[in-house]
């Protein structure tokens, strides 16, 4: 995912920038309002400081708003509620004060980015849900699963997880990349519950998708093309996949 971040705080820009190639993000960093509007290559979504040191940040999001619907996240030092609710107004999709961590950061840009999901959702037509194989849909806008047609029954944290995942299907994804796009930023509990969710959807979509586990990493998710009985039972034979 590629991220444009707008700030002219180097050594706020550096930590977080270090802290979203970490955690796969490509970031483009640029130090002036002026350079965010003359940056031509594409970026997935904007980081964007209100103090800015050519322009008033809240004159450059509405700027970038009016060029396009990619997600805009304020990040800024200003607390006052009436600079939150401008932002906002003026087409901010989220607002962060400073100080903040990493880890909040990316929960709230994976967050906004599947709010923008079922309008920007590749191979999908219009509104409608995504494909994964012959058998599977993902209804984002409705939060709905269907096999074969078939609704099936997932608990709102397999859901959430099964969409996460299926964002990216092949991608590796961290324990904590996913516990924090699923549960929460400042989740402290333990991770086992993520093995349990996990272990729920590999039997509830048996011979759908494969959840692979990688020992001290994480998981990756694979669309069964074939979805035949073989591959059903295969599934079924891999436990909980506890790393």
């Amino acid at each position: 995912m590629r991220v444009l971040l707008v700030e002219d705080d180097e050594p706020v820009a550096q930590s977080l920038r270090r802290g979203l190639v970490r955690y796969g993000f490509e970031v483009a960093w640029v130090a002036t309002g002026g350079d965010a509007l003359a940056h031509e290559a594409p970026y997935d979504v904007v980081l964007l400081d209100l103090g800015l040191p050519d322009a008033d940040g809240l004159d450059i999001c509405k700027t970038l708003r009016g060029r396009g619907d990619v997600p805009i996240i304020v990040i800024s030092a200003r607390i006052d509620e009436t600079d939150r609710v401008v932002g906002l107004e003026l087409g901010a999709d989220d607002y962060v004060t400073k100080p903040f961590g990493v880890r909040e950061v990316i929960a709230r840009i994976r967050a906004v980015m599947r709010r923008a999901q079922p309008r920007a959702s590749p191979g999908s037509a219009g509104s409608g849900p995504d494909r994964y194989g012959a058998r599977l849909t993902v209804d984002r806008k409705a939060a709905r699963v269907r096999l074969d047609g078939e609704e099936v029954a997932l608990a709102p944290k397999e859901y959430d997880l099964l969409a996460f995942l299926t964002e990216e299907p092949g991608a590796l994804m961290s324990r904590e990349q996913i516990m924090e796009a699923v549960w929460d930023a400042n989740w402290f509990g333990p991770t086992k519950t993520l093995d349990v969710h996990v272990a729920a959807l590999r039997r509830k979509l048996a011979g759908v998708i494969t959840i692979e586990a990688v020992r001290g990493v994480g998981f990756r998710l694979e669309i069964d093309k074939h979805g035949g009985e073989n591959s059903d039972k295969s599934d079924r034979g891999k436990g909980d996949g506890s790393s």
